[in-house]
């Protein structure tokens, strides 16, 4: 027998669902307004920011809502099933994010091996290097130190609103750093993890590495799972993954915008 909405949310009891909604709410907002302040805006962080804007709505309406349950029983089912649906869905997510755990702590060897270093961009605010893209830098360069004969391709298009491409911003990063210039091959068109890896390839291809060499792909550690199967699907015979740790601040937002870019990949075919 179901209990009358307007008797179990109304009583002192309620209080403490409805103050776990306000806080919840208020933290993921705030997650979300500070990193779109910083010129992120993606999936991953205006999903959570809506969740956060509801959750906030919930509570503060909590006694109309109440109300609303009190009218019928189907208002009180559609409620009930409603948070089913979203603590499943939330399920798949902690399923995802294991995954993903895992695939960073697994190692990658064979490094050595590969003909060609290839760079992925992502998003860049300003024209600047955002912490994201400075940490893949980072670990490339220490690869390509590592592989002095292996040309280096930095592949990223431009951004939203943005005057620069990714590629252009990563060379003149790793110039400063200290990179011959003519080492790098820049691919500037891209817009996508699959537009990098394909439009990547014939530009290796006329600097004497074929499809069929090695290659090491640099990313964000969350991202490697992903990058290395479109790697493969894009023609690369052999493909190596090295992940730059994401900083802490944008990590879990990150990794929510790859469990729906894992899930539009495999959609599309992607790999």
């Amino acid at each position: 027998m179901l209990v009358p909405a307007s008797t179990e949310d109304l009583s002192p009891g309620a209080r403490w669902p409805r103050i776990a909604l306000a806080v919840t709410g208020a933290l993921l907002l705030a997650d979300g307004i500070a990193l779109m302040l910083t010129g992120l805006l993606n999936f991953g962080v205006v999903l959570p920011a809506a969740i956060g804007a509801t959750f906030l709505a919930l509570s503060w309406r909590w006694h109309a809502v109440a109300r609303w349950r009190a009218a019928n029983t189907r208002h009180q089912w559609l409620w009930r099933a409603g948070w089913m649906i979203f603590f499943a869905w939330l399920a798949t997510v902690a399923v995802f994010f294991h995954t993903i755990h895992r695939e960073i702590a697994a190692s990658a060897p064979g490094r050595a091996a590969a003909k060609a270093i290839v760079i992925l961009g992502s998003g860049s605010p300003h024209c600047v290097a955002s912490p994201t893209l400075a940490a893949r830098l980072d670990e490339g360069m220490t690869l390509a130190r590592q592989m002095p004969s292996a040309p280096v391709v930095v592949s990223g298009g431009v951004g939203f609103s943005e005057p620069c491409s990714e590629a252009d911003i990563m060379a003149d990063f790793l110039v400063a750093r200290g990179m011959a210039p003519g080492r790098l091959i820049r691919e500037d068109r891209s817009t996508s993890t699959d537009e990098n890896l394909r439009f990547s390839r014939p530009l290796l291809e006329r600097d004497g590495v074929s499809a069929a060499d090695p290659i090491v792909v640099v990313t964000s550690d969350f991202h490697l799972m992903r990058a290395t199967r479109i790697a493969r699907k894009a023609g690369f015979g052999t493909v190596y993954g090295a992940g730059a740790a994401t900083p802490l601040y944008v990590r879990y937002n990150a990794w929510l915008r790859e469990y729906f870019a894992d899930i539009s990949g495999w959609v599309l075919g992607e790999y």
